[in-house]
């Protein structure tokens, strides 16, 4: 099972979402490992994708790419002048790739982020082929932000698999309410779990679409 997990934008939930994601991997007896092939700032994505995936993994080897800047990944690497290897990310998700029966590659940022100045977030998920997982903050606004991203998945001839929406704030209102029946609408995409603020569980995630 190999999925690509985007989001909407940053801090969307992405990394806790894959956590509970491998969680679920783990619990039904899967060596389930997430890939995140470059952080920027600190590390604390890929400590958190080490814990909960498989625990012989190093955190090099789920990181290959890690720039202390925090920033886009083009930026950063401009700043520390360190050119991002995509041949190294390559290989580093193929070596993980023998070894697991599951790995959910997480993406930086959102879709268009780049990470070289002609190479976008996109553009590493065509490399990899792998269908898409778009995490979407549920909020006002997220509509917009969702139907832009799913649009561009598709430009790229891509399978979007489908849409997790992901409660970051406790908080629920109009928009929050009515964002997942809109986007099933417009989109027709399927909605693959609705994470609830706090949620630690997602036993029952169908991961059909994966194998």
């Amino acid at each position: 099972m190999r999925a690509f997990i985007t989001g909407t934008d940053t801090n969307v939930g992405k990394t806790y979402v894959t956590c509970l994601l491998l969680k679920s991997l783990r619990e039904s007896g899967h060596r389930a490992a997430g890939f995140k092939p470059i952080c920027c700032g600190d590390r604390d994505d890929s400590v958190a994708l080490q814990a909960a995936g498989d625990p012989s993994l190093t955190v090099d080897a789920i990181n290959p790419v890690w720039l202390r800047t925090p920033a886009a990944p083009y930026a950063a690497s401009m700043i520390e002048n360190r050119p991002i290897n995509i041949n190294h990310i390559e290989r580093s998700f193929s070596l993980l790739e023998q070894s697991m029966d599951a790995v959910l590659v997480e993406g930086a940022g959102g879709w268009e982020v780049p990470i070289t100045r002609d190479f976008m977030v996109g553009d590493l998920a065509c490399l990899l082929k792998l269908p898409v997982v778009l995490v979407v903050n549920n909020r006002l606004g997220a509509l917009n932000h969702t139907i832009l991203t799913a649009n561009a998945i598709a430009n790229r001839s891509l399978r979007c698999a489908g849409l997790i929406l992901n409660h970051v704030e406790i908080e629920r209102h109009s928009a929050t309410i009515t964002n997942r029946a809109i986007l099933e609408d417009v989109l027709e995409l399927p909605i693959l779990a609705e994470v609830m603020h706090g949620e630690t569980d997602l036993a029952s995630f169908d991961w059909s679409f994966a194998k």
